[in-house]
Parts: C-alpha cells; structure tokens; sequence
C-alpha cells in the first residue's frame, strides 16, 4: 500500500523545523524571488516534508528547504508540513529523488505559454515578474512563436541610428 503522508499535514512552530546537512540542491537569485512570490500570491501549496528527531525535538527537513528559507525572511511563526518516517539514508534518497522529480520546462510548451499570456493581452513586464523570467528570456520565447503581433508592443532599443552623411 503506498504510504499518504500528505494526508497528515499539520502546522508546526517554524523555530521546530530545521535543515538537514546533506541537500545538495541550490536555487539561484531569480528563482528564490520567484518562490517568494509564488507563497505570497499562491500560499504554501506544498508542506516541507520531515523526519522527526525525537532526541533533538526538532522536525529536519527532507524536501522544501527554500520554502523553509522564505518562511522565515517573510517572519512566519508556523509552516505546513508532513511527517515521515525513515532511517537518513532513505531520507537523503528522498531528498534527491524531491529535487530531480520537479523536471525541467519544454521550450514548446514555454513558447505556447508566452503567446497565451500576450493575446490575452498580459504586459512584458506582468509575463517577466509573474514567471521569474527576463527580458531577454520571453523575447526569445516570443520569437519562437514566429508570430509577428507578439511584438507589436515591444519597445525596441536604438541599438544603432543610420550615418546621415553618407
């Protein structure tokens, strides 16, 4: 029978939960603003999964370390989390298999995104804060729609002005 953990959620005092030693994952800059506003606009969507240790009273962190991370700069006294129960070298397995399991974005499906989002009349700037991208990221998707009205609101530089004396 496959195990729910999920089913189990419960708030615990954010000073319970702590880091483990052996999460090899970083997330970038870009990508942990993202998160931020991805729990200020959304919620916590997903609980930080645990192992309770006993001995230390503490709940270690096995997968969602950056949502952790983010919990306290945003001073949050509570977090969600789930509880499992396994010896640390299925927990590492664990975290590994969290931090691989999350995939990658497909640049056709990406590219079809942008053209939904700007024919539904969303601003470079709402598609570049509201998706962690770029500029120079959703003007690349946008030109591999090969779609000419995607740009009709672009602001192009002057990246170059025509030598009136020749």
């Amino acid at each position: 029978m496959i195990k729910l953990p999920i089913m189990n959620v419960k708030l615990v005092d954010i000073d319970k939960i702590i880091a483990n030693d052996y999460n090899p994952n970083k997330v970038a800059t870009t990508e942990m603003k993202l998160l931020e506003l991805s729990i200020l606009e959304d919620g916590y969507t997903q609980p930080i999964v645990t192992y309770y240790d006993a001995e230390q009273d503490k709940y270690i962190i096995v997968d969602g370390f950056h949502r952790y991370t983010v919990g306290k700069k945003l001073q949050l006294k509570e977090l969600p989390i789930v509880v499992i129960d396994k010896p640390i070298e299925d927990r590492i397995a664990s975290t590994i298999r969290h931090n691989r399991a999350r995939g990658t974005h497909q640049i056709d499906s990406m590219k079809n995104i942008i053209q939904f989002l700007i024919e539904s009349n969303k601003k470079e700037s709402w598609i570049k804060k509201h998706l962690g991208m770029d500029k120079e990221e959703v003007l690349r998707l946008k030109q591999l729609t090969g779609l000419i009205e995607l740009f009709k609101n672009h602001e192009f530089s002057r990246s170059w002005e025509i030598d009136k004396k020749e």
